[in-house]
């Protein structure tokens, strides 16, 4: 059905014909194609990569003798000396070790060599360690523990002439090369996120951003605050990044392409949403229900137009109470 609007001019403005056809002129726009790229702004902390956390935990029990990670994060280099030792245990072992190199010399059956060799790699000795005593033909009383990995120590649990038994952490070892990033996500976003093409970090103080990939969404929700965390995974450039530090994450979907309409030529009535569409008629207009949803300024149309229909720019100003009487929209 086609509603139709007539403009009756009053004889008193006939004079001025050109004013009043400019005044009382409908305005429209068409409905445009548009390529753009949508983003969005949460916030959340940084934190450590768990799998670049080491507990240095010994296989046997001593004492400390000499700490060469002396003080909390400090930066130790994977191979370095962090603690030389005494261990009663590892002591006996690598004169079990000696003894078998010697009796075993002249003999074709070396397993007790074997054995005594893997009793010492079990207790997590060093290669260079058990080779010494080979080379040298003695056995020394310390015993140094080395860092398994390049990073920073944040926990130190000895001190020099302490003992230690098989259970104790002597550090905690965390390499920042690569770090997680947690955000709280609302159930409402879900679908956003599903789209997402990429990630940027930001924080205060720090130029530039991070590119961060490897989204997870943990399979648990904060049942006080209903929300999720999503967790990302990211290089830490320069050593910029610490745990703890409070950052920006920008996310962006992929290019897509939707048909737009400025929010003025749009109108809801009964919670449905309308335009005014042009006919082939001069001045006739016709009320049709599309369905879209609000990006910014503008609606996205999901369906009911096409590109290039041509519709009333402001739907407020062609709503007619006749018309909403007669129930045409």
């Amino acid at each position: 059905m086609r509603l139709l609007f007539f403009i009756f001019i009053p004889l008193l403005l006939m004079a001025k014909e050109a004013n009043v056809e400019q005044l009382f002129s409908v305005q429209t726009v068409k409905v445009k194609s548009e390529t753009a790229v949508q983003s969005k702004e949460n916030y959340g902390y940084v934190k450590a990569d768990d799998a670049r956390v080491h507990s240095v935990v010994p296989r046997f029990s001593g004492y400390v003798q000499k700490i060469y990670a002396d003080t909390m994060y400090k930066y130790v280099k994977k191979g370095e000396a962090l603690v030389t030792v005494y261990s009663p245990e590892v002591y006996k072992a690598k004169e079990d070790y000696l003894n078998s190199y010697n009796y075993t010399q002249d003999k074709k059956n070396r397993g007790m060599l074997k054995s005594a060799k893997l009793k010492l790699e079990l207790l997590g000795i060093q290669a260079q360690e058990i080779e010494a005593i080979i080379k040298r033909q003695k056995v020394s009383q310390e015993t140094t523990i080395y860092a398994p990995i390049s990073g920073y120590v944040f926990k130190k649990n000895i001190s020099e002439g302490s003992a230690f038994n098989t259970k104790s952490e002597l550090f905690e070892i965390v390499n920042l090369d690569e770090l997680w990033v947690e955000m709280k996500v609302f159930q409402e976003q879900l679908s956003w996120f599903k789209k997402v093409n990429s990630f940027e970090v930001s924080a205060k103080g720090i130029k530039g951003s991070f590119e961060a990939t490897s989204p997870l969404l943990y399979p648990k929700v904060d049942e006080k605050e209903a929300t999720l965390t999503l967790r990302l995974s990211l290089q830490n450039r320069g050593a910029e990044l610490f745990p703890g530090m409070y950052v920006t994450i920008r996310s962006q979907s992929a290019k897509e392409t939707h048909l737009t309409l400025p929010q003025s030529a749009v109108i809801r009535k009964a919670g449905k949403l309308y335009v005014f569409l042009t006919t082939e008629f001069k001045g006739e207009y016709e009320p049709k229900e599309i369905v879209a949803r609000i990006e910014g300024e503008q609606y996205i149309i999901e369906s009911g137009l096409e590109e290039g229909d041509e519709v009333a720019n402001n739907a407020m100003f062609m709503m007619d109470s006749d018309a909403q009487i007669n129930g045409l929209y």
